[in-house]
């Protein structure tokens, strides 16, 4: 596992989201941490418009789960926010892994996972405030030779 740091400012975000979205696979996992408002959806967002999905992605806070499928995006990919989610046994409920088969998934507030996540994930934990931010990215070894920043 290799630790990339990045300073970046809250107008760069949608550029390093897509770089990252451009690069996903199917049955690649991106978890997104940081405290609220520091611009999870944001780089969600910005990883699916790279996939081609016009419009803006609405948060998933109350959904819990978004899906997204071809024609609108070229891969499934379900953007996912557990910030809602108390117990961790309410996750089997989500069928979380059915979407690894063919696609990826967008995780807001992994650490809701426990100690559920999974091997291989890209952990990218946000933080800063104001315009400032820093991305710490956790690059495991499936994404060191396509990590784009």
């Amino acid at each position: 596992m290799t630790i990339h740091s990045l300073d970046y400012t809250l107008g760069e975000a949608e550029r390093i989201g897509a770089a990252i979205g451009a690069v996903l696979r199917p049955g690649d996992i991106i978890a997104l941490s940081g405290d609220l408002g520091a611009g999870k959806t944001t780089l969600a967002r910005a990883m699916l418009k790279a996939r081609g999905l016009a419009g803006e992605a609405p948060s998933p806070t109350f959904a819990i789960v978004q899906p997204y499928a071809p024609p609108e995006i070229d891969m499934p990919i379900a953007h996912v926010d557990l910030y809602r989610i108390e117990d961790v046994g309410e996750l089997i409920e989500l069928g979380l892994d059915d979407y690894l088969y063919d696609g990826a998934l967008l995780i807001e507030w992994p650490e809701r996972l426990g100690d559920g996540g999974w091997p291989g994930m890209l952990d990218l934990v946000i933080s800063g405030s104001g315009d400032a931010r820093v991305l710490t990215a956790s690059v495991p070894p499936a994404w060191e030779a396509r990590w784009p920043l």
